[in-house]
């Protein structure tokens, strides 16, 4: 990967991009001041990919700032919903709703 960081600017720039955003994926209080800085980095670069992105997240620029700077998450629901939804198909057809229930509820 270093070999093709090094022959092309592009992939260079959008390497360290995303690296910059990984970092602010971790909640902090000065997190969203550096997502405009991020974005601002962003415009700079000729990534029309990347502006698409950013165009995206000013569109829902609250959610954003909030989901990169506060602690709170929904991540057990989505867990139980992702964990439902791969237990559903195993069971079609082999028992009633009670046994799928104590399957969830016990897995």
């Amino acid at each position: 990967m270093g070999a093709a960081r090094a022959a092309c600017h592009e992939m260079t720039a959008l390497a360290d991009l995303v690296h910059r955003l990984a970092v602010l994926l971790d909640p902090a209080d000065g997190n969203a001041a550096l997502l405009s800085t991020w974005i601002t980095s962003v415009q700079a670069e000729d990534l029309p990919h990347l502006h698409a992105f950013t165009r995206g997240l000013e569109k829902d620029r609250a959610a954003v700032d909030a989901a990169l700077s506060l602690p709170h998450h929904n991540g057990g629901t989505e867990g139980a919903n992702n964990k439902t939804r791969l237990i559903k198909p195993q069971m079609d057809g082999r028992a009633s709703f009670p046994l799928l229930r104590r399957r969830i509820l016990l897995g």
